[in-house]
């Protein structure tokens, strides 16, 4: 790279929020913030959106607000063919025994099987399997859609400073060439594992790390490959991930476009070195995997470390804000980490907006580290009960015996894992249950809270936490009719005055959209006839008048 003196100066640019990451979190902020009008400038070292498969399923929850966005139907429709099943299936090797497998919707399925499912399910989306690859354009195309939105691949954060007014900051085009002073209100660094941000800040990570497992803990191998043979030597049935369970090699795989990319990742063991691994040895791994030796295609290969659970210990300081990987870091069971980084960007966006728009303090930002930070330890102790469940499960060399002591283990082995992949991958009471109860912006009225279980979610709208869904009659969702912004919910056949949340919000310039639903059954999942709903979806407040609207509002803003 040239100094910085041969560089092209480009001036100044100055901006609302500086993004550094262009990855799944930095996207979704800048969509957040673009469809606000929000100016943003977002930098990432990489040339382009993310070449490899990373993060392969999108929960339930992370759909609903992609179904916010508008995006939902589009975002499904990426990755696996319609008709892809999209089962967890467990074998000693995949052309030998099966051992365990969860059955679950194709795409095509899921959009019809949602509108009757009810109780921890009751969801205005089902999740979708689809690699991060294929999100991240997405995103990247609706966040280049908006005007005030400035998407640069290819250019890197070099150093910032802050002071009570903003930050200063330098960016540079990756080739030396460029660069550019920056001049932003706020900075959020959402830049992986390694954040410049974090780091430059001194922010110390909490919780552990170097977890060992036979699986899912230390250094992991991953292939990103081309095996257009493979189904036609798998002799079970299709499926969307693939584990192999066997004393030599445990890996998983992931099918990327269906048709014939995977992603496959195997664990090390003790003693090998794979940061130096060729093209052979890759295809040595995948063949103990596989059972047998098949054609592939290596698009790229490395190794990754599991065994994190990470937070970082704070998420701000001043105008800088750090969120995503750079915030917490999962072992990725249950498919963690890239979900509750949108959400990061989901509560973050609307908080943004806010201040940037003066209908809110400098305090609201406050609320986004106390929100944040308490889902993102409690989502790292789920991620590693899976890891554990499936990593300390020891794989005997009789799983692939033909005799009497090898039917038993692996009959055995078929309940441990039917047991284990109901507990990582039906997981409701994960997606659906982050809750915000120590929130100093949420209207908390101490109501008992049902328990917070990965496998079951029990709906309810006591505020801090997301509002119950329904189907209405007309076919659609109780979410369809919420507003982009702040919605009062008005419900039960008997009027109930919401006049002065009007008056209240016209005052404070904040948009809020009164929605009445006369549908008793609504009136009771709520339990209360007016209901507050935050632009993140989020249940803020309830209540059977609108006598404090102006303490609601003051409250839910950080006045």
């Amino acid at each position: 790279m040239q100094s910085s003196e041969n560089k092209t100066r480009m001036g100044s640019l100055e901006t609302e929020v500086l993004i550094v990451g262009g990855g799944p979190c930095g996207l979704m902020l800048a969509n957040e913030l673009g469809r606000r009008g929000v100016s943003c400038l977002l930098v990432d070292s990489k040339p382009s959106t993310a070449l490899n498969p990373q993060a392969n399923a999108t929960q339930a929850r992370t759909m609903e607000h992609f179904r916010r966005l508008g995006l939902a139907q589009e975002i499904r429709e990426l990755g696996l063919p319609a008709d892809h099943p999209t089962d967890i299936a467990y074998f000693t090797r995949y052309t030998g025994f099966e051992l365990a497998r969860l059955r679950l919707p194709t795409a095509a399925e899921a959009q019809v099987q949602v509108k009757s499912m009810t109780g921890s399910w009751s969801a205005a989306e089902l999740p979708h399997r689809v690699s991060q690859k294929y999100v991240e354009q997405s995103l990247r195309r609706h966040a280049q859609h908006y005007a005030t939105n400035t998407i640069r691949y290819g250019w890197k954060l070099e150093q910032f400073s802050q002071d009570e007014h903003g930050v200063q900051a330098c960016v540079c085009s990756c080739d030396g060439q460029q660069a550019q002073h920056v001049k932003a209100q706020f900075l959020v660094g959402a830049d992986g594992a390694r954040s410049l941000v974090r780091q430059q800040l001194g922010i110390k990570w909490g919780g552990v790390t170097g977890i060992q497992r036979e699986f899912m803990g230390g250094k992991m191998f991953a292939i990103y490959l081309r095996a257009p043979e493979f189904l036609h030597h798998f002799p079970h049935d299709k499926a969307w991930m693939y584990v192999a369970v066997n004393d030599e090699r445990r890996a998983f795989m992931a099918s990327v476009d269906g048709k014939g990319e995977y992603a496959f990742h195997a664990a090390l063991q003790s003693g090998e070195e794979a940061d130096a691994w060729t093209e052979d040895d890759a295809r040595r791994v995948f063949a103990q995997a596989m059972g047998t030796e098949i054609p592939i295609e290596i698009i790229s290969m490395g190794t990754w470390l599991a065994g994190h659970a990470l937070v970082a210990e704070q998420f701000q300081q001043g105008r800088v804000l750090i969120a995503g990987d750079a915030a917490h870091l999962f072992t990725p069971t249950g498919g963690l980490g890239y979900n509750t980084a949108i959400e990061d960007a989901v509560n973050l966006g609307w908080k943004l907006a806010s201040v940037v728009r003066q209908q809110a303090p400098l305090s609201l930002l406050a609320s986004y580290e106390i929100e944040r930070k308490a889902v993102a330890q409690r989502n790292t102790h789920y991620a590693r009960q899976f890891a554990d469940s499936v990593g300390l499960y020891q794989a005997k060399p009789e799983l692939e015996i033909l005799s009497e002591a090898g039917t038993q283990e692996r009959a055995q082995a078929s309940e441990y894992l039917n047991r284990h992949v109901r507990l990582e991958f039906n997981i409701p009471g994960v997606t659906f249950g982050g809750r915000y109860d120590q929130s100093p912006v949420i209207v908390h009225e101490g109501a008992e809270l049902p328990p917070d279980e990965a496998n079951t979610y029990v709906p309810t709208a006591s505020p801090g936490g997301r509002p119950p869904h329904q189907w209405l009659a007309d076919g659609s969702s109780l979410y369809d009719h919420f507003h982009d912004e702040w919605t009062l919910l008005v419900l039960g056949a008997q009027p109930t005055i919401a006049q002065a949340f009007s008056d209240y919000a016209e005052h404070l310039g904040i948009e809020l959209r009164i929605v009445t639903m006369p549908e008793p059954e609504l009136l009771a999942l709520y339990e209360s006839p007016l209901v507050l709903i935050r632009p993140d979806q989020i249940v803020a407040w309830r209540g059977h008048s609108d006598k404090a609207a102006e303490a609601v509002l003051k409250q839910v803003l950080a006045f």
